[in-house]
């Protein structure tokens, strides 16, 4: 099928193009500068060039202390993004894969969250992906939604100074002899070559709706920084931050590990464990010769 891809060059953006074009299908990658989704007729011009049978809509601001401060904007991108994108799909009887975060919950429950757990987002990033959610779901006949949390792949993410969270600890491992990380959040780390091969998987199905998208389990940051290091013999002292010694700037959720029940029950899951995914991502990373700078 034809596929488009918003935020083609992004850090997801990036493996979901590569896993559409593995599969076969006809991809168009568009990038900012090609669709400004909160632009309804940008994305009216973009899409109707190529008319697309399957839009992944990977298009957002995500960066959570610019979406606090500049809430307005945040909403432009991440909700009247995609109520654009939506029309669009619903007009023209193509498909959209919305992308949305584990961010949509306050963290409370203390358990891995289900699709039918209900959101309280804790800040203005959550508010505005979740009012996207709302808006896909109620205009497009022919939508999934697929929450992700604590995503890393290797394309570079602008939004984070072009390091992730792996590539940080890789490269601050060189600098310093002692690492302090947080232990008091709990997320499940997700490679971006699986969510994209499960957008594919979902691509050629129809039980459309809400659906978790995360690599199975979970860790605090802490956890996920020493199962890195181990996997990479990289020597460092590692220590658990103390309470309230790197205060958040806005709040978040403490624990915001999901549970991929919908995906589970359509047969449809292609993640695996947190750590298997960590492993894939370094062999990768060896195979491609990244150097950490």
């Amino acid at each position: 099928m034809k596929v488009a891809v918003l935020g083609s060059n992004g850090q997801l953006g990036s493996d979901v193009c590569a896993a559409f074009l593995r599969n076969g299908d006809e991809v168009v990658g568009l990038t900012h500068s090609e669709i400004e989704v909160s632009s309804a007729p940008t994305v009216e011009r973009a899409l109707s060039a190529s008319m697309p049978e399957f839009i992944v809509n990977t298009a957002a601001m995500h960066h959570v202390e610019k979406c606090e401060a500049d809430p307005m904007n945040a909403f432009q991108a991440n909700a009247i993004g995609a109520k654009n994108v939506a029309m669009w799909a619903q007009r023209t009887g193509a498909t959209v894969a919305h992308i949305s975060t584990d961010y949509v919950f306050d963290g409370e429950k203390g358990a891995p969250y289900l699709e039918t757990d209900i959101a309280a987002p804790l800040n203005a990033y959550g508010i505005t992906k979740l009012a996207g959610e709302h808006f896909t779901a109620a205009i497009a006949a022919k939508y999934f939604v697929l929450r992700v949390s604590a995503i890393y792949g290797h394309q570079p993410c602008r939004a984070k100074g072009g390091l992730n969270f792996v590539e940080l600890m890789l490269k601050l491992s060189h600098e310093r002899d002692e690492l302090r990380v947080v232990d008091d959040e709990f997320v499940t780390p997700t490679p971006t070559v699986q969510i994209a091969e499960q957008l594919v998987a979902l691509s050629r199905s129809n039980d459309y709706g809400l659906y978790h998208g995360t690599a199975e389990g979970g860790c605090s940051w802490y956890e996920f920084a020493k199962e890195i290091f181990r996997a990479t013999d990289t020597v460092i002292r590692l220590e658990k931050a103390r309470p309230g010694e790197f205060p958040a700037k806005v709040p978040r959720p403490k624990y915001s590990v999901l549970e991929n029940r919908a995906l589970k029950t359509a047969q449809l899951n292609v993640f695996t464990d947190w750590r298997d995914g960590l492993r894939g991502y370094l062999r990768a990373r060896a195979e491609t010769a990244v150097v950490v700078p």
